[in-house]
């Protein structure tokens, strides 16, 4: 297959974060897939985009930049959906980056709010090793991810939302920080669903964390993909190693919202492996709160806080605590 080499220096983005600095960049025309190293080129007609880059840093992407991304999929409430096309991405043709970390495939719908890092790029080709095969995230995923070697039964932190952007990541934040003050000395985080992002990383670290992990630790640079069984065996992954690490406490938020993401898969891989845990729900109101704790109570993890929006004042904190008959607290301020 024909193909051709890229300067060292090209700019990639955050999906890439764990795939090391090639002493040569080669790529080969051939169809890409879900988690394939992708070379592009931002399109001549495109305004410029800001994407994150492999240390987490705002990159300014131009007409014509060259860069190194990803495929897969977006399924986001507020952002941007689309994902691979059927038969993988086809050289020399130009679809969207959909995503800030470097995810690019064919764009059904954006908003507003995603112009910042929505725009078509052409794809070149595959990026290939010194064995000549295209290499993939899951080439540099967690190693001995999918091997148990047990459970530690460290405590057991749920954060769950109705939708993104309702503070999720905020009351994940306020749990760590709880727990490390009552001497839970070394918490394991992992944000299990949704796309990947160095920054929110970033600030479990900042707040704490002992090891925080993610969807690209273990092969993917999204977990929107379509395939129900492969998403089981990806999630078992990603759950064998964050329970098997030796630890005082695991917190996992997910991302997305209970309906998206493939949310309702991984929490019922993670009921088969324990059957408690401390669920804190986000909502952006009362209603979204209650119809939230009515699904994870069907799902086997009932709620016990609600923290979000829905919290915001002293009316809405009554309002969802009568109506959801559960706890509810602001976590940005209290």
């Amino acid at each position: 297959m024909r193909g051709g080499t890229l300067p060292a220096d090209v700019k990639r983005t955050s999906a890439l974060r764990r795939i090391p600095r090639l002493p040569a960049l080669r790529y080969v025309k051939a169809r890409a897939k879900e988690g394939q190293v992708c070379a592009f080129k931002l399109a001549a007609e495109s305004s410029p985009i800001v994407v994150e880059d492999t240390f987490g840093r705002a990159m300014t992407l131009v007409p014509g930049d060259l860069f190194l991304g990803t495929t897969g999929y977006r399924e986001s409430t507020r952002w941007a959906v689309g994902g691979t096309p059927k038969g993988g991405l086809k050289p020399g043709t130009t679809y969207w980056v959909i995503a800030e970390c470097g995810v690019v495939g064919d764009l059904e719908a954006d908003t507003p709010m995603s112009k910042t890092f929505v725009a078509q790029a052409r794809y070149l080709g595959a990026i290939t090793g010194d064995d000549s095969r295209v290499i993939s995230l899951s080439d540099f995923a967690v190693q001995g991810a999918g091997q148990r070697s047990g459970d530690h039964k460290a405590p057991l932190y749920i954060i769950a939302g109705t939708s993104a952007e309702v503070g999720k990541t905020t009351a994940g934040i306020a749990v760590l920080r709880t727990l490390l003050l009552q001497r839970y000395d070394t918490v394991v985080v992992l944000k299990a669903t949704g796309t990947s992002s160095i920054t929110e990383i970033g600030l479990y670290q900042d707040h704490g964390a002992a090891q925080v992990f993610d969807c690209v630790d273990f092969g993917l640079p999204t977990t929107y993909g379509s395939n129900p069984n492969s998403m089981k065996h990806f999630f078992d992954k990603a759950l064998d190693a964050c329970l098997s690490t030796p630890a005082d406490a695991v917190l996992v938020e997910c991302g997305g919202d209970l309906l998206g993401a493939n949310v309702p898969i991984f929490l019922r891989r993670l009921r088969r492996r324990r059957a408690r845990a401390k669920v804190v729900l986000a909502a952006a109101d009362a209603v979204g709160a209650w119809g939230g704790t009515q699904m994870l109570r069907k799902m086997g993890w009932p709620v016990d806080l609600i923290t979000g929006p829905c919290t915001d004042t002293p009316t809405l904190q009554q309002r969802t605590e009568v109506l959801c008959r559960t706890p509810a607290m602001n976590m940005s301020r209290d």
